[in-house]
């Protein structure tokens, strides 16, 4: 079987790292959760029978669904802006943001939001998905002109949505796992940590700062109380390894694609369970 590609780049991205995370995980699980899909490279992989995916990102969540619904709608309309692309350049880019940005601001979420919300990860700079305080798409134009998709990478993750149907929210994280029982299992891939004061955490207008992770580690300590297997990985760093002390944790190399900085790409993360591995 292909193994299917994330539609979207996205800061954090766990492609890297599955070996490492396929190493970690827990022997049988029910239910699958995991309440930060991003880009969804943990999810594609495991391809579970039983998964309850959700972000907080609610043009993220919009665009799988309609991947999962709507897939030749979409890719006729990127094709479209492609095609466009190549003949006026960054005008068609900035146009094509301004309809994003209205149509998020109006709660229209249609197909062309989630074409629009396609090609702006591909073309924007740095495939970065930062939003400003408005909740405005900021990123500026990368200056490529390449196909802002896979055809067939597309049509094998519309099709995989379709035989896996997993439930789709667009929710707070708590409120995401809130049905999670004894026996299911929870991965945890949320925004990283700040590792300084301008670190990014912009995937959202309301950020993902100190005190979502403090509470990140609580909900991670109900959990386990309960009897749900969990996963997180984060930064290395001390408030992280202090945050989740008493918990298996396992230190790995691993680059940050998307730090605008090249000398700051290799970094170390942290693999940190409920259970043994």
């Amino acid at each position: 079987m292909h193994e299917i590609e994330p539609f979207v780049k996205w800061a954090g991205g766990k492609r890297q790292l599955l070996p490492v995370i396929e190493k970690h995980l827990p022997c049988s699980y029910k239910s699958y959760y995991e309440p930060f899909i991003g880009g969804g490279a943990v999810f594609l992989h495991l391809k579970p029978c039983h998964a309850h995916v959700n972000d907080i990102n609610r043009p993220l969540m919009h665009t799988y669904k309609a991947i999962e619904e709507q897939s030749l709608d979409i890719l006729a309309l990127l094709s479209e802006m492609d095609y466009k692309l190549r003949q006026e350049g960054e005008t068609h880019y900035y146009r094509i943001r301004d309809a994003y940005n209205q149509r998020v601001a109006e709660g229209r979420y249609d197909t062309y939001l989630s074409a629009a919300f396609i090609f702006l990860n591909k073309h924007g700079f740095n495939g970065l998905f930062r939003v400003n305080r408005h909740g405005e798409f900021n990123v500026p134009y990368n200056q490529s002109v390449c196909p802002s998709y896979a055809r067939k990478n597309m049509e094998r993750l519309s099709a995989l949505l379709q035989q896996l149907n997993p439930q789709m929210t667009s929710l707070d994280f708590e409120e995401s796992v809130q049905d999670a029982k004894e026996g299911d299992f929870v991965f945890f891939d949320s925004p990283y940590a700040p590792l300084t004061e301008t670190s990014f955490v912009g995937y959202t207008k309301d950020g993902f700062g100190k005190n979502e992770h403090i509470r990140l580690a609580r909900l991670f300590c109900t959990l386990t109380s309960r009897g749900v297997s969990c996963m997180l990985t984060n930064h290395n760093t001390p408030f992280i390894r202090d945050l989740y002390e008493g918990f298996h944790q396992e230190v790995v190399p691993a680059r940050r694609s998307i730090n605008r900085d090249g000398r700051h790409r290799v970094g170390e993360e942290l693999i940190i369970t409920n259970y043994e591995s």
